[in-house]
Protein backbone atom coordinates (compact mmCIF):
# COMPACT_ATOMS: atom_id res chain seq x y z
CA UNK A 1 0.00 0.00 0.00
CA UNK A 2 1.42 3.45 -0.89
CA UNK A 3 2.51 5.71 1.97
CA UNK A 4 2.01 9.48 2.04
CA UNK A 5 5.10 11.29 3.28
CA UNK A 6 6.32 14.72 4.33
CA UNK A 7 9.90 15.76 3.61
CA UNK A 8 11.41 18.67 5.52
CA UNK A 9 14.73 20.25 4.68
CA UNK A 10 16.16 23.71 5.34
CA UNK A 11 12.83 25.39 6.19
CA UNK A 12 11.12 23.64 3.27
CA UNK A 13 8.25 21.20 3.52
CA UNK A 14 7.29 18.96 0.61
CA UNK A 15 4.75 16.19 0.36
CA UNK A 16 4.99 13.04 -1.64
CA UNK A 17 4.12 9.39 -1.91
CA UNK A 18 6.12 6.20 -1.49
CA UNK A 19 4.83 3.59 -3.90
CA UNK A 20 3.99 -0.02 -3.05
CA UNK A 21 7.26 -1.57 -4.27
CA UNK A 22 9.22 -3.78 -1.88
CA UNK A 23 11.97 -1.17 -1.51
CA UNK A 24 9.50 1.68 -0.92
CA UNK A 25 7.71 -0.35 1.73
CA UNK A 26 11.02 -1.12 3.47
CA UNK A 27 11.65 2.63 3.57
CA UNK A 28 8.10 3.28 4.82
CA UNK A 29 8.61 0.82 7.66
CA UNK A 30 11.83 2.63 8.64
CA UNK A 31 10.19 6.10 8.78
CA UNK A 32 11.01 8.60 10.05
CA UNK A 33 14.43 8.70 8.44
CA UNK A 34 16.87 11.58 8.62
CA UNK A 35 20.21 12.44 7.14
CA UNK A 36 22.54 15.22 6.11
CA UNK A 37 21.89 16.39 2.55
CA UNK A 38 24.55 15.45 0.08
CA UNK A 39 24.30 17.22 -3.25
CA UNK A 40 25.11 15.84 -6.68
CA UNK A 41 23.97 18.41 -9.17
CA UNK A 42 20.22 18.79 -8.71
CA UNK A 43 19.91 15.66 -6.60
CA UNK A 44 19.81 15.43 -2.83
CA UNK A 45 20.69 12.11 -1.30
CA UNK A 46 21.53 10.78 2.13
CA UNK A 47 22.43 7.35 3.47
CA UNK A 48 19.80 5.09 5.03
CA UNK A 49 22.11 2.25 6.08
CA UNK A 50 19.37 0.38 7.97
CA UNK A 51 17.45 -0.14 4.70
CA UNK A 52 19.13 -2.65 2.41
CA UNK A 53 17.71 -3.46 -1.02
CA UNK A 54 19.07 -4.64 -4.33
CA UNK A 55 17.97 -3.33 -7.70
CA UNK A 56 14.37 -4.39 -8.31
CA UNK A 57 11.85 -4.28 -11.15
CA UNK A 58 11.48 -0.49 -10.70
CA UNK A 59 15.22 0.09 -11.27
CA UNK A 60 16.11 2.66 -13.89
CA UNK A 61 19.16 4.58 -15.12
CA UNK A 62 16.97 7.60 -16.04
CA UNK A 63 14.64 9.52 -13.69
CA UNK A 64 12.24 12.46 -13.89
CA UNK A 65 12.05 15.69 -11.92
CA UNK A 66 10.18 14.88 -8.71
CA UNK A 67 11.12 11.20 -8.59
CA UNK A 68 12.19 9.64 -5.31
CA UNK A 69 14.72 6.85 -5.52
CA UNK A 70 16.70 4.38 -3.49
CA UNK A 71 20.30 3.99 -4.63
CA UNK A 72 21.42 0.44 -3.71
CA UNK A 73 25.09 1.16 -4.38
CA UNK A 74 25.16 3.85 -1.69
CA UNK A 75 22.21 2.63 0.39
CA UNK A 76 20.78 6.11 0.00
CA UNK A 77 17.44 7.89 -0.37
CA UNK A 78 17.44 10.27 -3.36
CA UNK A 79 15.34 13.29 -4.32
CA UNK A 80 15.65 14.31 -7.97
CA UNK A 81 14.84 17.90 -8.94
CA UNK A 82 16.98 18.53 -12.01
CA UNK A 83 20.13 17.57 -13.87
CA UNK A 84 22.98 15.64 -12.29
CA UNK A 85 26.62 15.54 -13.44
CA UNK A 86 25.84 12.26 -15.26
CA UNK A 87 22.85 13.71 -17.14
CA UNK A 88 22.79 14.01 -20.91
CA UNK A 89 20.56 16.38 -22.91
CA UNK A 90 16.94 15.46 -22.25
CA UNK A 91 17.70 12.88 -19.54
CA UNK A 92 18.25 13.06 -15.80
CA UNK A 93 20.69 10.33 -14.82
CA UNK A 94 21.65 9.15 -11.34
CA UNK A 95 25.24 8.00 -10.77
CA UNK A 96 24.00 4.44 -11.34
CA UNK A 97 20.51 2.88 -11.53
CA UNK A 98 18.09 3.56 -8.69
CA UNK A 99 14.90 1.87 -7.57
CA UNK A 100 11.97 4.23 -8.08
CA UNK A 101 10.27 4.42 -4.70
CA UNK A 102 7.93 7.37 -5.09
CA UNK A 103 7.16 10.89 -6.27
CA UNK A 104 7.06 14.37 -4.84
CA UNK A 105 3.85 16.36 -5.25
CA UNK A 106 4.14 19.72 -6.97
CA UNK A 107 7.29 21.44 -8.21
CA UNK A 108 10.43 20.34 -6.34
CA UNK A 109 12.62 23.14 -7.77
CA UNK A 110 12.70 24.77 -4.30
CA UNK A 111 15.09 21.97 -3.29
CA UNK A 112 17.81 24.05 -4.99
CA UNK A 113 17.74 26.14 -1.78
CA UNK A 114 18.85 23.22 0.41
CA UNK A 115 22.54 23.52 1.26
CA UNK A 116 24.98 20.63 1.57
CA UNK A 117 24.78 19.18 5.08
CA UNK A 118 21.26 20.43 5.86
CA UNK A 119 19.15 17.99 7.84
CA UNK A 120 16.59 16.17 5.68
CA UNK A 121 13.73 14.34 7.38
CA UNK A 122 11.24 12.00 5.74
CA UNK A 123 8.21 11.03 7.82
CA UNK A 124 4.74 9.62 7.36
CA UNK A 125 2.11 12.27 6.72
Amino acid sequence: MPTEIVITAHDLKLEGLLNDSHTAQALAEALPITGAAQLWGDEIYFPVPHVVADLDDTATPVVQVGDLGYWPTGRAFCLFFGLTPASVPGEIRPASPVNLVGRLYGDPCCLKLVPEGALVRVAKK
